[in-house]
């Protein structure tokens, strides 16, 4: 079946997209290998109507039923491969075959370097966090303890400070850190240790306690920040395709339409150039969604006006 648009990544800006479509009755077809920051995050406490905080899995559980109520159509796969032969689009997957679209979104996102510690996972999003915007308020007055490499979990506890003075940092892969960003973990009392962590303590599943040194130490904590940089953004396939990237490979769009360099692909969410957050990137994919439906009912009735 050719579709109105393929939509390539099933997290929270592709979710929202779809719904969107799916609510102009557009034929979409939503493609998702099911890893990404929405699959493994246990909690977000910073979005509207989720006081007591909503797992990444949940809101996904509830987005694609949601779409699937409006006729999306939803395929379980990894994409291989995007091409091009004007005006239509192909998208291979791994085990489906070829697809081919009037128009694409991007909606791959961006995966965390996150450090091979036992226990990590289990609490992130309710007592171990990655982002000081979305979950900074977290730690207010709580031990904190960042675990990071060199510089970036420098930065990092630099940055939590206006949440909490009880910090510590855990230079895990205990890379050099700049000299002015140590002068800075000294005025602001931030203890920095120099040595891997063997595993986090958890007593009960989510709840970290601190974590076990491989020297033997154990550094007790109530919560933790992850910053160890080198942040997968998943452009491979846009950029395949000739969408253009910035320096850090995020992609820049239209800021009103989201669409890239190439007309009729589009992009939302994390792999775009933004804060990298949960709320925003529910707001691109709804964006894009409306101006994917412009472009296909222009180009449907070339007499029509473009909607402004």
């Amino acid at each position: 079946m050719h579709y109105e648009c393929i939509i390539i990544g099933g997290g929270i800006a592709g979710l929202q997209a779809a719904i969107q479509l799916g609510r102009y009755k557009h034929r979409v077809l939503l493609i998702d290998a099911q890893h990404g920051r929405s699959t493994i995050c246990q909690a977000y406490h910073n979005v509207l109507g989720w006081p007591d905080g909503v797992s990444g899995p949940k809101l996904r559980e509830l987005g694609l039923k949601h779409a699937v109520s409006l006729g999306i159509q939803y395929l379980n796969d990894l994409v291989t491969e995007v091409s091009s032969s004007d005006p239509v689009f192909q998208v291979a997957t791994k085990e489906h075959g070829i697809h081919t679209a009037d128009t694409l979104l991007f909606a791959t996102g961006v995966m965390d370097r996150l450090p091979a510690i036992p226990h990590v996972v289990p609490c992130l999003g309710r007592t171990i966090y990655v982002c000081p915007d979305c979950d900074g308020y977290e730690v207010f007055n709580r031990r904190t303890m960042v675990l990071g490499a060199g510089n970036v979990g420098a930065q990092m506890a630099v940055t939590l400070s206006y949440w909490t003075d009880d910090l510590i940092y855990i230079n895990h892969e205990m890379e050099a850190v700049h000299e002015e960003l140590q002068a800075q973990l000294n005025a602001l009392a931030i203890e920095m240790i120099a040595v891997p962590i063997k595993e986090l303590l958890v007593e009960t599943e989510g709840e970290c306690e601190g974590v076990r040194l491989d020297c033997g130490r154990i550094v007790h904590a109530e919560r933790g920040f992850v910053a160890f940089g080198g942040n997968e953004v998943r452009t491979a396939l846009a950029e395949s395709l000739g969408v253009k990237l910035m320096e850090n490979r995020h992609i820049a769009v239209d800021p009103r339409t989201k669409m890239t360099n190439i007309a009729r692909v589009f992009a939302a969410g994390d792999v775009n150039v933004h804060s990298e957050q949960l709320t925003i990137a529910m707001g691109e994919g709804a964006q894009a969604a409306i101006w994917i439906h412009k472009t296909l009912m222009s180009e449907a009735d070339p007499s029509r006006t473009k909607q402004k």
